[in-house]
Parts: structure tokens; sequence; C-alpha cells
């Protein structure tokens, strides 16, 4: 399995992050920062990386705007009367979010986790225009591309270099305050909850 990715995985990781881009809960974002790390062990170039998975994101997007929001959501929220009558409630805030706030929401969408692939669809769903929609979305996607790709390279060159140097105790000292870093986040969360 390690030998396909490293020999063929562009295709997979497109298809991935596409996917994902799209609106099928996959892991897109991982996938990127996985083929990162391989580019800085010198088994693909970052930039080409970088350009795949900004090309899916892009793709992905679109599919999403279009199929399910522009052409697919409406049909779909008219065939339920249920549907229908919460429709009519969402509709109005879906175009109105896109008239206001809709490039910052395209554009910093594809940073948030459930966004990434929900804001194309709110966008179709809300008739933002598709120019508009393109460059954005776009924009948002080289940017994450962008930022994911370079971090994972350069922080899976430095991993590794570490793990060469100093051997296992960096690691299981990175994994230590990975670890203390998610519980004092999750439990200072549930503090400060109660305090307020």
């Amino acid at each position: 399995m390690t030998h396909f990715i490293t020999d063929h995985g562009l295709p997979l990781l497109f298809v991935v992050v596409m996917l994902e881009s799209f609106g099928i809960p996959l892991p897109g974002e991982t996938a990127l920062v996985l083929f990162g790390v391989l580019a800085s062990q010198g088994h693909y170039d970052i930039a080409v990386v970088i350009a795949v998975a900004a090309a899916a994101a892009i793709v992905g997007d679109n599919l999403g705007y279009w199929l399910i929001g522009r052409l697919g959501g409406r049909s779909l929220f008219e065939r339920s009367r249920w549907l229908k009558r919460h429709f009519g409630r969402v509709l109005p805030r879906a175009e109105s979010l896109m008239a206001r706030h809709g490039a910052k929401t395209v554009f910093f969408g594809r940073f948030i986790t459930v966004l990434r692939y929900t804001a194309a669809w709110v966008a179709g769903l809300g008739r933002m225009n598709w120019w508009k929609f393109f460059f954005w979305n776009a924009a948002g996607g080289i940017c994450w591309a962008t930022l994911v790709g370079l971090v994972a390279y350069y922080g899976g060159k430095a991993a590794g270099e570490a793990i060469q140097k100093y051997g296992l105790i960096v690691a299981g000292a990175l994994v230590v305050l990975l670890a203390l870093g998610y519980v004092a986040s999750h439990y200072g969360k549930r503090w400060l909850e109660r305090r307020l």
C-alpha cells in the first residue's frame, strides 16, 4: 500500500480532496498533509502536490455549487412538503448571507472543516453569482492547499530530521505535548463554560 501511495498517489489525492469538497465526508485535508509529508521525504514535488490539491478543491466545490446547491437542492426541497416548509425559512437566510458575506464565507469556509463543502452548497442555494463564487472559491482553494501543503512539507521535514538526530525521545515528547495540549484545551473549555 505504501508503494502504491508513493508511486501513484496523486490521482488518489485529487479524488479524495475533490469528493470531500463536493460533500462526501472523506479526510481531504489529512490526505493533503500526508502528501506534504511524503513530498518532504522526496517522494513528490511539493508544488505538484499543492497544485493537485488546489485543483481538486476547486473542482469539488464547483460540483457541489452546481449539483447540490444550484440544481439539486432546490428541486429536492420542492418534493417534500416538510422540506419545502423548512426550505422556505432557510432559503431567505442563505440568500441574505450570500448577498452580504458571500465572498468571505466561500473564501474562509475552505479553512473550516464543515464549511469546507457546505459553503459551496449554500452559495448555490443562495444563488450567489457563479463568477464571484468561482473567484473566491479558487482563491480559497489555492491558499488552503498552499498553506496546509507547506506546513506539512516543512513540518514533516523538521520532524524527520529531529527523529533522525535525536531518536524516538523527540517523537515521544511531541506525542506527550500534543496530548497535553488536547487535554488542556478540552478541559479548559469546559472549565471556562462553567465559570461563564
